[in-house]
């Protein structure tokens, strides 16, 4: 992987640690992630007269991928309803790039040297590792907040692989990205008009400023992640992206006061030596 690509992706895990912090702090974690989708919805507007509409060939993974981030929203509130950051992120994120990368070879064909995917293996036993000895309560893992975080992996593996090959088949992830981003919050708004009516949108308007920063994290991060997979292996983009558990861990231990114990330091360490060894492959 290129050194350019390599540290765009570590960009983009930081900006993803984020939004995913401030899911968790929202009084009303749908609302919260309704108007992170809307705000990233009007930043991809605004983009949209700079960028080629998709050819024919990507609309399908495009349309596809719409429903699965959507799906990955819902179970992630669940998800954050039941279990403090510190364990559910390291969890829905770190059970993805090991389906990701195995459905990449094994269906795909995708190539990746040993020595990435001993980085790969080690970045993910890291993030397990933090997962299954980080949580709130480190003797038993919190099965419902577990559920979700895992059924939420699998939407992220599933929207990974389809959003690299669909960023392919387009020829230019930009394009895919901004209207990826505009569908998905058009669905979003839909979800929202069903839930709360339209009293959910007045109750967004008085938060537009912060909605605008909290949408820019999320669009930033995957904007970046897509083009990346169009320049280096999905799964190993995939992995990298898990560095966001790094961010996630010091968020939730300085901001959100959630405990840190050795274990989340020594999983840390884990995850920092598998990123270094997958750089380096």
């Amino acid at each position: 992987m290129e050194t350019i690509v390599f540290f765009a992706v570590l960009l983009a895990a930081l900006l993803h640690a984020g939004w995913n912090a401030l899911v968790k702090v929202g009084l009303d974690r749908f609302m919260t992630v309704s108007l992170i989708s809307l705000s990233s919805g009007i930043l991809s507007l605004c983009a949209l007269p700079f960028v080629d509409i998709p050819i024919a060939a990507a609309w399908p993974w495009l349309i596809t991928s719409t429903f699965l981030h959507t799906g990955y929203k819902l179970f992630l509130i669940q998800a954050y309803k039941s279990g403090d950051l510190g364990q559910v992120y390291p969890i829905a994120r770190g059970s993805a790039p090991l389906l990701t990368t195995v459905i990449m070879m094994v269906a795909f064909g995708e190539h990746i040297s040993v020595l990435a995917l001993c980085g790969i293996a080690l970045l993910i036993a890291g993030v397990w590792l933090m997962s299954v000895l980080g949580g709130r309560n480190l003797e038993k893992l919190e099965r419902r907040a577990v559920s979700y975080a895992l059924g939420t992996s699998m939407f992220i593996a599933a929207y990974t692989i389809t959003d690299g090959m669909g960023a392919r088949i387009n020829g230019s992830a930009h394009g895919y990205a901004i209207w990826l981003f505009f569908i998905d919050a058009t669905w979003m708004a839909l979800i929202l008009l069903w839930v709360r009516g339209w009293r959910g949108f007045d109750t967004l308007a008085p938060f537009w400023r912060s909605g605008l920063s909290g949408g820019a994290m999320p669009f930033g991060a995957y904007w970046i992640a897509t083009w990346a997979m169009t320049q280096a292996p999905i799964a190993l983009v995939a992995a990298l992206r898990e560095s966001s558990v790094l961010f996630a861990t010091v968020i939730s231990a300085l901001i959100l006061k959630e405990p840190l114990s050795r274990w989340r330091v020594a999983a840390a360490l884990t995850i920092v030596c598998g990123i270094a060894i997958a750089k380096i492959g």
